[in-house]
């Protein structure tokens, strides 16, 4: 399997982290890299560095208005009397409807949606490589049966106009658009320990992308104000967005129970490639420590997806450092190469 990757995804190394009213190390470090690239080596990846398909493919998820804010930011914060080392925002609108401010404290309020998303130097670049990656696994699609984008910072918390949970671009969703692009029909099977909340509110009111998540119930995890089971899409998306929230410490068994009914729906979509956003932290040992799959477990994930017998991609989304997190992506994508 071909794994995608680029030097320059390293830039970013956000510090600032909140968590119950505690300031704490943020865990979406460089280091995740150096863990994953082992994961998927070890899995019989060979690395390919991205080929720059430029910001067409990103702006057709999200704003023009969003990306010049990304691409701008530091520097004018940097600008600020007494500013701080990374962009945090500290006032958010009550509607998305609000009035968009001028300062650079308030578009930061607007686009960034909580604390875990800092913004410095080496955001942007490393956000756009790691978009970057996921067009080019995409690409790859046309010939090969997979692929793996090592897409860091993660993707699937952003809306089309809002970071969160770590997340600068929606690499999951600019990787299905992609393909849609290509006339494909995609859908995209989330199995990431928290809901995939940007990449629903992307596609909620379309019908050409289905949306799947499996991940812990969010009435009391994050992302909190979605994911519920009840949440199926608008207009005419209505029908095109299946949420499966599992019960915290769900086991390998009750995951794969999940897995085969997000299946079903997928071939009952018509799906002729498949995007999963690849979460880790299901995992029993992560340090979200929200469900309890287990190392072999996931590689009957992987075996599972297989079943499809469809292009698939996989895009790099949590899974946080432990000593497992390497082990998992093997797993997951041997178990996937030998179904």
């Amino acid at each position: 399997m071909k794994a995608v990757f680029d030097e320059r995804q390293w830039g970013h190394d956000p510090q600032h982290f909140m968590a119950n009213g505690a300031i704490l190390p943020n865990p979406e470090q460089p280091e995740r890299i150096a863990r994953l690239r082992d994961g998927a080596r070890a899995a019989g990846c060979t690395i390919h560095a991205p080929t720059d398909a430029g910001l067409g493919p990103i702006a057709a998820i999200h704003s023009a208005e969003y990306l010049t804010f990304l691409q701008t930011i530091y520097a004018r914060w940097q600008r600020m009397d007494g500013a701080g080392a990374e962009v945090i925002p500290n006032i958010h609108p009550a509607n998305r409807t609000d009035s968009y401010p001028k300062s650079a404290i308030g578009q930061a309020g607007f686009h960034q949606g909580d604390t875990a998303c800092p913004i410095a130097s080496g955001t942007w670049q490393a956000a756009y490589w790691s978009a970057q990656a996921a067009i080019t696994g995409a690409d790859f699609l046309a010939t090969d049966r997979a692929a793996y984008a090592l897409s860091r910072p993660p993707g699937h918390h952003a809306f089309g106009d809002l970071a969160g949970g770590f997340c600068f671009l929606n690499n999951s969703a600019i990787a299905a658009e992609r393909l849609l692009a290509r006339g494909k029909r995609p859908a995209i099977l989330d199995v990431d320990v928290h809901h995939g909340n940007g990449t629903q509110g992307i596609f909620y009111h379309r019908r050409d992308v289905l949306t799947v998540s499996i991940h812990a119930d969010p009435a009391r995890f994050y992302p909190f104000f979605w994911g519920h089971a009840h949440e199926r899409g608008a207009d005419a998306g209505l029908g095109y967005n299946l949420n499966l929230p599992l019960a915290r410490d769900t086991d390998d068994a009750g995951f794969l129970a999940a897995l085969d009914v997000a299946l079903r729906q997928i071939r009952s979509f018509g799906a002729d490639c498949v995007v999963v956003a690849l979460g880790l932290d299901a995992f029993v040992g992560d340090p979200f420590k929200g469900l309890a799959v287990t190392t072999p477990g996931f590689g009957q994930i992987g075996a599972a997806i297989a079943g499809l017998d469809l292009p698939t991609l996989f895009v790099q989304e949590g899974g946080y450092l432990c000593p497992e997190l390497a082990d998992n992506l093997t797993s997951t994508l041997m178990g996937f190469e030998a179904a």
